[in-house]
């Protein structure tokens, strides 16, 4: 199998119809990925390929077949969604595990950049769950939802082992809700689930969304993405406490608009789970201070024990 690099890239891309006409650049591809875009004669085009071991201190291992299914739920979506709310394919290498689409604009920035530097948009926090919402709604059918989408082998792999079964293993007080939060995902299956629905994997352009990463896709418990971006707001409200209101307002924007498509519930189980595994899992957030994991591991434990009845209280903690 070709191991794609910048070494190779050109050659690569050529081959496919794709000649390059300017850059290439290495993107940041996450843990998991190798990602490059490139200038081409077509085009910009972003190129992904899936890591079979992923870049982190412990030992972590996944199949790198998930790319083809990340293709394909890319094909599916753009028929649900709005027009632009994800790439268009390009081409996809099935023996190489390699699938191009087409790169956002020039000057889209991803949400998490502009959430760390200060531009809280709750615009932005509503259309991300207004997507949520629409993706939800349109795969509820188990056929054909869950009979393309029904094995749940690499979000397992690539998120109920390393975030719940690890994170369990280092607070057994507090295994039975991982526990109850791992059962959901696998017996309160109803719909599709990008499975990494954080302010990285979508990019802003002219004031939109552009979702991209899913590469853990499957058909699950949608609690799990409205949980996932929650969590990711509330991890930013401690690391940068002066726009706590802010994170807040585009909290709130968000689950208005995703809440009657979700379960809040599950999405309190899921984000208790979450907030400790993001602490003490295998990916940890890289940007947190060691001086605030003791008050975040408190709210998870709270979260978990003691189920607030608003999640939006937690802003006002």
């Amino acid at each position: 199998m070709l191991r794609l690099d910048v070494s190779n890239a050109a050659a690569y891309l050529d081959a496919h119809g794709y000649p390059l006409r300017g850059a290439l650049t290495p993107l940041g591809g996450g843990v998991s990925n190798t990602v490059l875009l490139a200038e081409t004669a077509r085009g910009r085009l972003v190129v992904k390929q899936a890591l079979e071991r992923l870049r982190v201190a412990e030992e972590w291992r996944s199949d790198p077949a998930r790319t083809l299914r990340e293709a394909a739920a890319l094909h599916d979506v753009a028929a649900l969604l709005p027009p632009g709310s994800v790439p268009a394919l390009a081409f996809l290498d099935q023996e190489n595990y390699i699938y191009a689409m087409e790169a956002a604009p020039a000057g889209a920035q991803d949400w998490k950049t502009l959430l760390l530097a200060g531009h809280i948009d709750p615009a932005i926090g509503a259309q991300v769950g207004q997507l949520l919402a629409q993706q939800v709604a349109a795969t509820r059918d188990p056929i054909p939802w869950r009979q393309r989408y029904g094995d749940q082998r690499v979000f397992d792999e690539l998120r109920l082992d390393p975030y719940y079964r690890f994170t369990a293993a280092r607070h057994p007080a507090l295994a039975p809700y991982f526990a109850q939060a791992i059962a959901r995902c696998q017996d309160h299956a109803t719909s599709l689930v990008h499975g990494d629905w954080s302010p990285k994997n979508i990019l802003i352009a002219a004031g939109r969304p552009l979702l991209i990463d899913y590469e853990v896709v499957h058909y699950g418990d949608a609690a799990f993405d409205a949980a996932f971006l929650l969590n990711h707001l509330l991890l930013k409200s401690h690391h940068r406490p002066q726009w706590r209101p802010q994170y807040g307002a585009a909290a709130a924007a968000f689950w208005r608009a995703a809440a009657p498509a979700v379960d809040p519930t599950a999405v309190k189980l899921h984000l208790g789970c979450l907030l400790l595994a993001r602490l003490d899992g295998k990916s940890p957030a890289e940007y947190l201070h060691d001086e605030t994991k003791p008050l975040l591991r408190s709210v998870a434990r709270d979260i978990l024990v003691s189920p607030p009845p608003d999640l939006l209280a937690l802003w006002n903690r």
